[in-house]
């Protein structure tokens, strides 16, 4: 597949490396001359610098033969000029990165399509929207919903207090045979292996494990694991960027009690007068006697989405210090994400990761309709949807020749989640959910084709 990505920053390099590593054919553009450099000396893609507005650069970089072009500048009008204008010249499909999240609420009744734009993302609505969600699940250290809810991923560290650790999946099954959940991935405590667990798999004390759950399954893991699924009411948020403004308003429009400190006092007061229902403290949230002084100890989630990494896990560090149980940090840096868990930061938020995410489905085979990578392990996780063509079709899930490193987690028919075992029968349309290894991506999507 031939992909071009319009900007080399932050979010277009870490597309562009991620990219690479499928072997696609990667063409980075962007005017920093420097940016490109790095990309040009530790990625295997082409470069060109110049303008990306410019039709005698798209032509360059053969947009006329493009099947993705990614348009993922600091600038939103200029992603949306470019997409429209590589549209023009001949690119198969088009995704432009936003800030303005009303692009993306009225995109339908708008008709970018029409101009040209395939998809709008917005790595920062996507982030709050994480966080949103890590907050309704308070007890895991990694979550992400399929249509709504209706199945939803979990990720839990053991302790020797959950039930079935010392046990095989096949023996916990058969003692707890009603349970709506099944795990899919597990990573080994000091180790950077990950195992797509079948019946014979051992749980051991400080495995790492991701587990799909139907409704009413995140409360049974709460309780087989000792686990404390706090109802969150009181948020501290440390940075008042787009980030915390979105998840700001977005939690105070739910009923959460929120404050938010911003060292910036003209976006203090810009925010204070947005958002009437969110107390807004004009100081530097790194200051313990401030924090302690805010009743810091009395909140039940602590989010750091200031501008630095190393600020928003030192103040999840000692917000956990005060006894906040759960703490959400913003980061840029992948390899921090091996880190937290480690030292007690339930979550950690990355845009890159989560806009490669949103714009990797269009890149696999098959019917992908949604996908994520599990933090800190060599897997991922799509959705399919089965069509009448597809290998898996009318088959039993015991009867189907599926990759030993890839296992299914789910089924949602007709909008409803199931934890599908060997005897359920895959239909047309039904959205089967996959955890698999990056070696085994290929031979799954065949099954879906």
């Amino acid at each position: 597949m031939k992909i071009i990505i319009a900007g080399a920053g932050e979010v277009g390099f870490h597309l562009a490396k991620l990219l690479s590593y499928e072997s696609q054919e990667i063409t980075l553009i962007d005017i920093d001359k420097e940016s490109l450099s790095y990309a040009d000396a530790h990625l295997d893609i082409k470069v060109i610098k110049g303008d990306t507005t410019s039709i005698s650069i798209l032509k360059e970089a053969r947009v006329n033969n493009c099947d993705l072009f990614i348009a993922v500048t600091a600038i939103e009008t200029t992603n949306i000029t470019v997409c429209v204008l590589a549209k023009q010249l001949g690119a198969k499909r088009t995704i432009a990165r936003i800030s303005n999240t009303e692009f993306i609420n009225y995109k339908d009744e708008v008709g970018f399509t029409k101009f040209g734009i395939d998809e709008l993302i917005s790595p920062e609505a996507l982030a709050a929207a994480e966080i949103k969600l890590s907050l309704k699940q308070t007890s895991f250290n990694d979550t992400y919903e399929f249509e709504g809810g209706a199945l939803t991923m979990v990720g839990l560290t053991l302790s020797r207090s959950a039930s079935f650790v010392g046990k095989t999946v096949k023996e916990a099954a058969k003692i707890f045979p009603e349970l709506h959940f099944v795990p899919i991935a597990i990573q080994r405590f000091g180790t950077q292996y990950t195992i797509i667990p079948r019946g014979s798999t051992e749980f051991k004390r400080g495995d790492n494990v991701v587990f799909v759950t139907s409704e009413g399954g995140g409360e049974e893991l709460c309780r087989l694991t000792g686990k404390l699924n706090k109802e969150v009411k009181n948020v501290m948020i440390l940075g008042g960027s787009q980030i915390g403004y979105k998840s700001a308003r977005d939690l105070s429009d739910k009923g959460f009690n929120v404050k938010l400190f911003e060292e910036d006092k003209e976006r203090a007061f810009e925010i204070a007068d947005d958002l009437p229902n969110v107390l807004v403290i004009h100081s530097d949230g790194r200051n313990v006697d401030l924090l302690d002084e805010e009743n810091i100890s009395d909140m039940d989630a602590f989010i750091a989405v200031a501008g630095n990494s190393e600020t928003n896990i030192m103040s999840c560090l000692v917000a956990k210090s005060k006894g906040v149980k759960k703490t959400v940090a913003l980061v840029e840096n992948m390899d921090y994400f091996e880190l937290s868990h480690s030292v007690g930061i339930e979550t950690l938020i990355n845009k890159k990761l989560l806009a490669a995410n949103n714009i990797f489905r269009y890149i696999r085979k098959g019917e992908v309709v949604a996908m994520t990578k599990l933090s800190n392990m060599n897997a991922e996780l799509l959705e399919f949807e089965v069509k009448p063509t597809s290998a898996i079709c009318n088959k039993y899930i015991k009867d189907i020749d599926f990759p030993r490193s890839a296992i299914i987690g789910g089924v949602i028919r007709n909008g409803l989640g199931v934890i599908a075992l060997g005897d359920f029968k895959i239909r047309e349309g039904d959205r089967v959910v996959v955890c698999s290894l990056l070696k085994s991506i290929k031979g799954v999507e065949k099954l879906f084709r």
